[in-house]
């Protein structure tokens, strides 16, 4: 019999409403890893941004308030929201806003930004045990972990992520989040600065017709 060998850490990457933070919780919560959502990261500085008055084309403001902000994500392992502190002031119910919404694709591709975000994320990581999701995770941040690449149609994220904002009692309409989505899609793969982009060795999976316990017992069967 084959014994089971768990990865010590394993990066998520896809793109919008792929799956990625429901099933990387999952995965985590099964494993007893900890978890690390870093698109809460990005928000984070987007929400900061708006906050302090930060012109979106000021790029080296940007990167200076991303390195000179410490970031910590703590995960609800319950199904709770996660809790995201910004220099010990937790921050976590300005996250979704619809203004956070419409920037944070254009923070996340500021260079400045993306390199103290990787740092902090590396520092996140640095301990072992830990499934961490976003969008350059294996390709950039942990290129020595296990990586499995997350997939599903336009169509089927798209409306995953309308019921994800119905759900939280944003008022959105079909429309606005496909724009959305295919916005935040083309920004994240063609950006200049890290890439949304599959890495050679990772394991893809489309989760389209899979429920979140099917893609984690796949992705524990294949990177086992």
């Amino acid at each position: 019999m084959r014994t089971m060998t768990v990865p010590d850490s394993i990066a998520i990457d896809g793109p919008v409403a792929a799956g990625k933070t429901t099933v990387g919780r999952a995965l985590a919560l099964r494993l007893g890893y900890a978890f690390v959502d870093t698109g809460l990261m990005y928000r984070a500085v987007a929400y900061l941004a708006l906050e302090r008055g930060v012109p979106l084309t000021d790029h080296a403001a940007l990167g200076a308030l991303a390195e000179g902000t410490y970031l910590t994500v703590v995960s609800a392992m319950d199904g709770g929201s996660d809790s995201v502190f910004a220099d010990g002031k937790n921050i976590k119910s300005q996250l979704r806003s619809p203004e956070v919404e419409g920037i944070v694709s254009t923070v996340a591709e500021v260079p400045g930004v993306r390199k103290a975000m990787v740092a902090q994320q590396q520092r996140l990581a640095s301990s072992g045990h830990v499934v961490m999701v976003g969008r350059d995770i294996g390709t950039n941040v942990l290129p020595g972990a296990t990586k499995v690449y997350l997939e599903a149609s336009p169509g089927v994220r798209a409306a995953r992520r309308l019921a994800e904002v119905q759900a939280k009692g944003v008022a959105v309409t079909a429309d606005a989040v496909q724009e959305n989505l295919e916005l935040r899609d083309r920004l994240d793969s063609e950006r200049a600065a890290n890439p949304l982009r599959v890495a050679d060795d990772a394991i893809m999976i489309d989760t389209e017709g899979l429920d979140v316990a099917g893609v984690v017992d796949r992705i524990i069967e294949l990177t086992a």
